[in-house]
């Protein structure tokens, strides 16, 4: 399997190189492979429509750029209509308790297709997480 290097505040890390996804959630596989079973597809659909809402209030409360805003909510569309959906969730269901895994794994998912739709970098943590 072909690799790409990722980088976060923990160091260097090797992602497969079309997962859309980033070091946050590699950790996580690499951590916490528990039962082999993901999150459940109706928690992560309901993941990224708070997402998408967040967006735009952030975007209406002038918080968030218009542009950046819109490509979230953009990419959250496509990813609900896309049938490999569950393909960029790989988090395993039992992880640690604060759902941190999970929300990360959207984050850099999401980042990855923003900033691919708008030209410029989207953040994880800075544009999607930030509620």
């Amino acid at each position: 399997m072909k690799t790409r290097i990722e980088r976060d505040s923990m160091g260097e890390l090797e992602v497969p190189e079309t997962a859309l996804y980033g070091a946050q959630t590699q950790r996580a596989i690499d951590n916490f492979p528990v039962s082999g079973k993901t999150m459940p597809e109706t928690f992560i659909r309901a993941l990224l429509t708070a997402k998408s809402a967040a967006a735009q209030a952030n975007a209406k409360l002038e918080l968030l750029p218009l542009n950046v805003a819109n490509a979230i909510s953009e990419v959250v569309a496509e990813l609900l209509a896309s049938p490999d959906l569950m393909s960029h969730f790989p988090v395993d269901v039992y992880q640690t308790g604060s759902g941190t895994s999970s929300n990360m794994n959207a984050n850099e998912v999401l980042a990855t297709l923003a900033s691919a739709k708008v030209g410029e970098v989207v953040s994880a943590n800075d544009h999607i997480n930030y509620v």
